[in-house]
């Protein structure tokens, strides 16, 4: 594996930035500095984020394991090609066996947080033996993200109405766009729904202090494509609550249940073992998360809702659970480890235990 470094900020020291050019477009991947061999890690990052997030976790893996963070289409430094979000997923799964195949890479062992969960369990799916383990951290619904109910993810409106890019915050949208992390605030005291106090509410699990790291965790957000091909994406009009359904563009319409699933790794051949880690406190993947609409309404914060009989909060840890118990009764395999005190990622509030479990499951 040749790769040439590029200029990029903010990089930390022992982590180097690469473009490489494949069949599809042209990603920027992080590894570390000098490293061509060892047994390859792919880490796929989520949604509002970038490769900048992996940098604490890949420079504390071994020397033996070559970690490769690329950035998905929409986000960090990777050339900025719209997402069709009829095919789910599948434009990131696409991307990335691109890219495998432009390093030269037939196997790797693939973790992916929150939507990257999704994106690398279709990797799974989509290119049979690319993958050798997989680590689910905070993953995104196996039936998407809102507008379904019960363990076997039953689509509560036909429509999938609720979910897609009608569901984004049009501040955070247009501070986004505008590369703004604080809004009509400060870094001391950031607008309520800035980046900035995004990450701090949602993304981790609050804490007295910011973390050393949080100016390069917001700027890994700030690299977030905004528009109808990109975040949030388009959306269209419906007569079920609250008055919007799934467009055919962008991530958030990627993401909903009408477009994104991944119960049917339950069927695949070669099944990897599956490491699925998560945070006990995690508002943004839940049985009752804080970002699922249902849950606002029955907060009263979206008018008109409809009620817990018709639209229930979406099960999102006994989905994943569920499909992860047939995926073990099928033949494959799975462990499951909480993290107690603990938001939507694990790998930055707990490192440590997050990277035992990881290396014992590589292994």
């Amino acid at each position: 594996m040749d790769l040439t470094p590029v200029q990029a900020n903010p990089i930390l020291d022992g982590i180097q930035a690469s473009d490489v050019d494949t069949t599809r477009l042209r990603v920027r991947v992080l590894t570390r500095s000098g490293q061509t061999t060892g047994r390859p890690l792919l880490l796929v990052h989520g949604n509002i984020s970038s490769s900048l997030f992996y940098q604490r976790l890949m420079l504390a893996l071994p020397d033996d394991v070559l970690p490769i963070a690329p950035d998905l289409r929409g986000y960090g430094e990777t050339e900025p090609k719209p997402i069709d979000a009829t095919r789910g997923l599948r434009d990131h799964v696409d991307d990335v066996v691109a890219l495998l195949d432009a390093l030269g890479l037939s196997e790797v062992d693939a973790m992916g947080w929150s939507m990257g969960g999704g994106v690398v369990t279709r990797l799974a799916i989509e290119a049979p033996g690319r993958v050798r383990t997989l680590t689910l951290q905070a993953p995104i619904s196996p039936y998407g993200y809102g507008c379904t109910k019960g363990e076997n993810g039953e689509l509560v409106f036909d429509d999938a109405a609720g979910t897609g890019g009608g569901g984004a915050n049009p501040r955070l949208v247009e501070l986004l766009a505008a590369k703004d992390a604080d809004g009509s605030g400060t870094p001391q005291s950031p607008e309520m729904v800035s980046p900035r106090a995004t990450l701090r509410s949602l993304y981790v699990f609050p804490q007295a202090a910011p973390s050393p790291d949080e100016d390069m965790w917001v700027a890994a957000m700030l690299t977030t494509h905004t528009g109808p091909g990109f975040y949030p994406g388009d959306s269209t009009t419906s007569s079920n609550w609250p008055g919007f359904a799934p467009g055919v563009k962008g991530i958030l319409n990627s993401m909903s249940p009408k477009y994104c699933r991944w119960d049917d790794i339950v069927d695949i051949d070669q099944k990897p073992p599956v490491l699925w880690v998560r945070g006990d406190r995690d508002l943004i993947v839940g049985d009752a998360a804080g970002l699922d609409l249902a849950v606002l309404g029955q907060a009263g914060l979206i008018p008109g809702y409809p009620g817990a009989d018709v639209l229930p909060a979406q099960p999102m840890i006994a989905q994943t659970r569920a499909v992860l118990e047939k995926y073990a009764a099928a033949g494959g395999s799975y462990r499951e480890l909480t993290l107690p005190q603990v938001g939507h990622s694990p790998h930055l509030e707990r490192q440590d235990d997050v990277l035992q479990a990881l290396l014992q499951h590589i292994a």
